[in-house]
């Protein structure tokens, strides 16, 4: 699914450092420490993982630090954690390349899950010009999705920021993640801006940003073509806003799965929780399959699921000015299940064209309204017999505890500055 937004990069230079200390240069009363200090060689070979980790703990319980990779080198670096609090506001700037050990077997199997995590940091920024490369090609071989013959097996997430609050992200490539590519999980306040995100469109499992157990993350000015999710948001995630997202190759810009083990926030069969307050705006599609898609009974399970009655509630939906052009015939799908249904669903200003026959909308269990010029028309969408609550034009809807918000249009969300 190919969803195309205006696109900005925003690249930082990097900080030059003078006066050498050991371990790290002083400039602009900032502390800046960089991992060849510490005996990084960067030829993408020999194993810089420590001198990552001793550069790390410098610049950690430094006040002002900036932890420095230089560009023009390869650092080769096993699964690592990078593990806050930090004494002060710590700037990761990244301008050469990080690369990861591209073959499964020499993962040690403790460290199957993340390849290079951030933990419980505050006022962090990462920046810079440079490239987080997964080298996952062996891992995507691997997968049963790829072969079915394969085992089904964990991969890596390339970059994960977790347990941490007040993040900016500005400017970085993150590529051939090993799975997801990157990841924020358990967090509050991050902004992340300018980001290039890229593995195959053949790569299975990498989504480009997921976002899980998070609040009040802003996505802006990103360009985002993966083998699976642009963005996924899944479980206990509110206040998530996106502005002047490029995304393509992918499969688009979803909630979940979810749904499982009871969790709230694409929707997994038999799973139950709730998506409320979510509104997609402005958006371009070009030849897309299955532009405006709600789907209660998605599966997406190496097995065969069951066929589950129970779903995730979903309500208090708007699709507003959304255009161009769809590559399956049901431009609009609301598959609802009858035992809970989707309710105050509201499409507004739509026009989405076939590439080559008319479209149409398909809905099961779905009740809301069409506003406005609505193409394919959704007179499908029945009048709700209950309660409902209208969204009305401009209004915001930002989530309550415990609710998943999503908006996704060119207005700042409440909470973030301009900085």
């Amino acid at each position: 699914m190919t969803v195309v937004f205006a696109f900005l990069c925003l690249l930082l230079l990097p900080v030059i450092a003078e006066d050498s200390t050991r371990g790290g240069t002083r400039r602009r009363n900032d502390f800046v420490v960089n991992v060849d200090a510490f005996g990084a060689v960067g030829d993408g070979v020999a194993d810089d993982t420590q001198a990552f980790l001793g550069a790390w703990q410098q610049a950690c319980s430094s006040p002002k630090s900036v932890f420095l990779v230089p560009e023009g080198q390869r650092y080769r670096v096993n699964a690592t954690k990078f593990v806050g609090p930090c004494t002060d506001t710590i700037v990761i700037q990244i301008d050469g390349t990080v690369v990861a050990p591209d073959d499964p077997q020499s993962w040690d199997p403790r460290d199957q899950r993340a390849w290079l995590a951030f933990h419980n940091l505050s006022m962090a920024a990462f920046q810079g010009n440079g490239v987080i490369d997964g080298s996952g090609s062996k891992w995507w071989a691997a997968s049963c999705k790829k072969n079915k013959t394969n085992p089904c097996r964990a991969a890596p997430t390339a970059f994960t920021i977790e347990s941490s609050s007040s993040i900016r992200v500005k400017g970085l490539t993150i590529q051939n993640g090993q799975q997801i590519n990157f990841a924020v999980s358990r967090s509050d306040s991050v902004r992340v801006t300018g980001l290039k995100v890229t593995s195959p469109e053949d790569s299975p499992n990498t989504d480009g940003i997921h976002i899980s157990e998070s609040t009040k993350v802003l996505l802006q000015n990103c360009k985002i073509g993966t083998g699976d999710d642009c963005i996924s948001i899944v479980s206990a995630s509110s206040s998530i806003r996106m502005k002047n997202i490029y995304c393509g190759p992918g499969h688009g810009i979803s909630i979940g799965s979810i749904g499982k083990n009871n969790s709230t926030g694409r929707v997994e069969k038999g799973g139950s929780g709730f998506v409320r307050s979510v509104r997609y705006q402005r958006v371009t599609m070009e030849n897309v399959s299955n532009p405006i898609i709600i789907d209660q009974f998605y599966c997406d399970s190496p097995t065969a699921c069951q066929n589950q009655t129970s779903a995730v509630e979903i309500s208090r939906i708007m699709f507003q000015d959304i255009t161009g052009t769809s590559r399956t015939k049901e431009a609009i799908k609301f598959a609802c299940s009858d035992t809970v249904p989707c309710t105050d669903i509201y499409l507004k200003d739509i026009n989405l064209q076939g590439e080559d026959a008319k479209v149409e909308t398909f809905c099961n269990s779905v009740s809301g309204s069409q506003l406005g010029f609505v193409q394919p028309s959704a007179e499908c969408l029945s009048a709700s017999n209950s309660s409902t609550t209208t969204i009305r034009e401009g209004e915001e809807v930002w989530a309550t505890e415990n609710h998943l918000s999503t908006i996704i249009s060119d207005e700042e969300p409440p909470g973030f500055t301009n900085s």
